[in-house]
C-alpha cells in the first residue's frame, strides 16, 4: 500500500517482531488461494487523552465467525486477539491506528485443499487517515456503478470477510479509479443495490434513512453502529432493497464503514446527489459519530476498550 509507514512490532503467532521480520514463504496456500480471513479496526485518541479501539470485540467474534464460514479455524480465542490487539498497540506506542487482524492458511501442502496446513494469525497496526481522502468527509466523493457485480451469497459467502473475496472488490475499485471517480457502487445480482468496494450504503430521503438488508452485503460493524445511532438520534431506519435510480433520486447518500468511517456521497454516475456535498443528516450523524469515538458520548461507552502506555 503505497504510503504505509511501517510501526516497531507486527504480532505473528503470539509473538511480537519486528516488521520487517514478519515474513511468510512464497508458497504459503493463502498467497495462492486467498483461503484467509481478516479484520478493519480502529482505535482513535480520545479527547480525555487516553487511547480506545473501537468495537474490538465485535470485530474479532465477526473474524471467528468468519473462520466458521470458510470451515478455517483460528487457533486463538476472542479474549487471546483482544489481549494480543491492546498488545500490539501498547508496545507500538500507538495512540490513534488502524489495525489489521488477519489469519490464512500458511505453508505446507499447495493443493486446492487446505488439507494440514497450519493456520498464521499476524495483527499489524499502523497510521491511516481518512480512507477516501480528509476533504471527502465534508465534500463528499464521486461514485460509479460498477460493470462488476456483488458476489452472489451461493458464490462465495459475502458474510465472511474472506480474502479471496475482495477480487471482487479489487475488479471494481481498479475499474472506477481508472475511469476517475473515487469509488465503485456494486449491485447484487438480481440488480437491487449492495455496497461498495469496502463500505455499507446509507441513502436519506426527508427523515428517513434507508441501507440495504442483510442479503447481500458483509454485516458491517459500522453500519450496525450508524443505525443504532441514527434511531437513537430520532430518524427512521429502514432496511430494504432499492434500486440505483432510487439512489440517484436521494436527498443524501453516504458511506459507512471502519476505514470510511462515515463519508458522504456528492455524485453516483455523474449524477449529483442532493446539494453535491456532505448533507444535513450525513453531518449530524458524522459529527455524533465521532464524539463516540472520542470518548466524549458516555451512552456508548461499552463500545470502547481503552489502553494506555
Amino acid at each position: 500500500m503505497a504510503g504505509l509507514e511501517p510501526t516497531p512490532f507486527i504480532w505473528f503467532d503470539g509473538k511480537l517482531v519486528p516488521w520487517d521480520e514478519a515474513k511468510i514463504h512464497v508458497l504459503t496456500h493463502g498467497l495462492h488461494y486467498g483461503t484467509g480471513y481478516f479484520e478493519g479496526i480502529r482505535a482513535y485518541k480520545c479527547a480525555n487523552g487516553q487511547s480506545a479501539v473501537f468495537r474490538l470485540r465485535d470485530h474479532i467474534t465477526r473474524m471467528l465467525n468468519s473462520a466458521k464460514i470458510l470451515a478455517l479455524p483460528c487457533p486463538y480465542t476472542v479474549d487471546e486477539l483482544c489481549k494480543a490487539t491492546l498488545d500490539t498497540l501498547v508496545a507500538n506506542k500507538m495512540e490513534s491506528a488502524y489495525i489489521r487482524p488477519l489469519s490464512f492458511v500458511g505453508y505446507g501442502g499447495l493443493g486446492v485443499y487446505p488439507g494440514d496446513n497450519p493456520i498464521n494469525t499476524i495483527i499489524a497496526v499502523w497510521s491511516w487517515g481518512a480512507y477516501l481522502g480528509k476533504e471527502a468527509l465534508d465534500l463528499g466523493v464521486r461514485v460509479k456503478t460498477s460493470s462488476f457485480s456483488r458476489i452472489h451469497p451461493n458464490t462465495l459467502m459475502g458474510k465472511a470477510k474472506a480474502c479471496g473475496n475482495y477480487v471482487n472488490s479489487v475488479l471494481a475499485k481498479v475499474e472506477a479509479v481508472q475511469d476517475g471517480y473515487d469509488e465503485a457502487l456494486m449491485l447484487d445480482t438480481n440488480g437491487f443495490v449492495s455496497e461498495a468496494t469496502g463500505e455499507n450504503v446509507f441513502i436519506v430521503r426527508g427523515k428517513t434513512i434507508k441501507t440495504t438488508p442483510l442479503t447481500s452485503i458483509l454485516e458491517g460493524i459500522n453500519r450496525g453502529s450508524v443505525i443504532t445511532l441514527a434511531k437513537d438520534l430520532g430518524y427512521e431506519v429502514v432496511e430494504t432493497q432499492f434500486t440505483r435510480d432510487e439512489l440517484y433520486c436521494a436527498d443524501e447518500v453516504f458511506f459507512s464503514g471502519t476505514a470510511a468511517e462515515v463519508t458522504p456521497v456528492r455524485e453516483v454516475d455523474r449524477r449529483t446527489i442532493g446539494k453535491g456535498r456532505a448533507g444535513d443528516v450525513t453531518k449530524h450523524l458524522q459529527q455524533e459519530f465521532f464524539k463516540i469515538v472520542q470518548g466524549t458520548n458516555p451512552k456508548y461507552q461499552d463500545w470502547l476498550t481503552p489502553y494506555t502506555f
